[in-house]
């Protein structure tokens, strides 16, 4: 058996099988979903027309769960309120698509009915079920992404990625960048410089990955890199899987300036020398500031040469109540005085 396991050709050989299992099991869940969601549009489509036709109402779903469930008494998915939203999953699609747009069609259909629940447009529905099929995002996660206003910030973040980059690839890194991005897992107060929010993201990196988006891969923070004998740090260093390049983020505290581009231009070129293989493509950077003006961005951005962004960033700051009853470090002293009173003494 070890001589079977160790052959090269072998392993090479199950790992291919076992690929392909799973892609099987996948496109067999995804064909049982289209085919289920594609029932769901026609019930609604058939309780649209009745109610438009015959004048029926709520009565007609009403009776039709009534009459399935005595049909199927074990089956669940034709509750009275299931049939509702089959009605209005048919009504909110049917003025733009004669059947199940393709990528909700991949969507579970509790996805589905949270898209029906929370997003009020048909082309920001498919726009969260496009990011669903190349997120993989599970419902709960879907909720968030929809409260955090996702499609709003998509694609957002002021680059200049069309004028240094060619097609798809310039599209490719836009719609990877967000503006603003959501910290809402960080605490900081007002006069937090980029270390604390370095510290913070990197302390909730799991976090900070997913607010980034899929691909990011998290190389390290303050990377050292050694340029004409001269040590240098990045804040941040990632890898994007799906772009295929190094992206450089440097984190500011305050509002955009100007001066920060050609710091963040430097250490690309250095990124692009020492670490960029032949195959990667160009590498890209992301300033993330507290707050910033888009003609600032767009002035500063104009004749630079580098694929680079700049977005703003949201967190929670520590409320002004809060802050007020924290002590500071007089006080903090003296209480340490007064339970140790011998500390003078010993100092002495």
């Amino acid at each position: 058996m070890s001589e079977i396991t160790s052959n090269d050709g072998y392993r090479l050989a199950l790992a291919d099988i076992k690929q392909r299992i799973q892609a099987a099991q996948v496109r067999a869940v995804l064909a049982v979903n289209a085919e289920l969601l594609a029932l769901y549009w026609d019930i609604g489509r058939r309780l649209v027309q009745w109610q438009s036709e015959q004048g029926w109402g709520a009565a007609v779903v009403e009776q039709m769960a009534r009459d399935l469930q005595a049909t199927y008494p074990g089956m669940k998915g034709f509750s009275r309120t299931s049939l509702f939203a089959m009605r209005q999953f048919y009504a909110f699609f049917s003025p733009a698509f004669e059947v199940v747009p393709q990528p909700v069609g991949q969507m579970p259909w509790g996805h589905v009915r949270t898209l029906l629940a929370k997003v009020k447009t048909v082309d920001t529905a498919l726009l969260y079920a496009q990011a669903c099929a190349e997120n993989g995002w599970s419902r709960t996660m879907l909720e968030w992404q929809i409260e955090q206003q996702f499609h709003a910030r998509a694609g957002k973040a002021v680059g200049n990625f069309a004028k240094t980059l060619p097609a798809p690839q310039s599209e490719l890194v836009q719609q990877s960048l967000k503006d603003p991005y959501v910290f809402d897992f960080l605490m900081l107060a007002p006069q937090a410089v980029e270390r604390d929010i370095e510290n913070q993201l990197v302390a909730q990196i799991t976090r900070f990955l997913l607010e980034l988006g899929k691909g990011f891969a998290f190389l390290g923070r303050q990377y050292q890199l050694e340029v004409n004998g001269k040590d240098y740090f990045l804040d941040l260093l990632f890898y994007h899987a799906r772009l295929k390049c190094y992206v450089v983020v440097e984190l500011k505290a305050g509002e955009f300036k100007p001066e920060y581009i050609g710091k963040l231009n430097f250490y690309l070129s250095a990124v692009d020398d020492q670490l960029r293989a032949d195959d990667d493509q160009p590498t890209i950077g992301l300033i993330l500031c507290k707050d910033k003006d888009k003609l600032d961005v767009e002035y500063a951005l104009r004749d630079i040469n580098k694929p680079m962004g700049v977005s703003s960033f949201i967190t929670k700051e520590i409320p002004l109540n809060v802050r007020s009853q924290l002590p500071t470090v007089a006080e903090i002293e003296q209480e340490l005085g007064a339970l140790n009173p011998d500390a003078g003494e010993d100092a002495e």
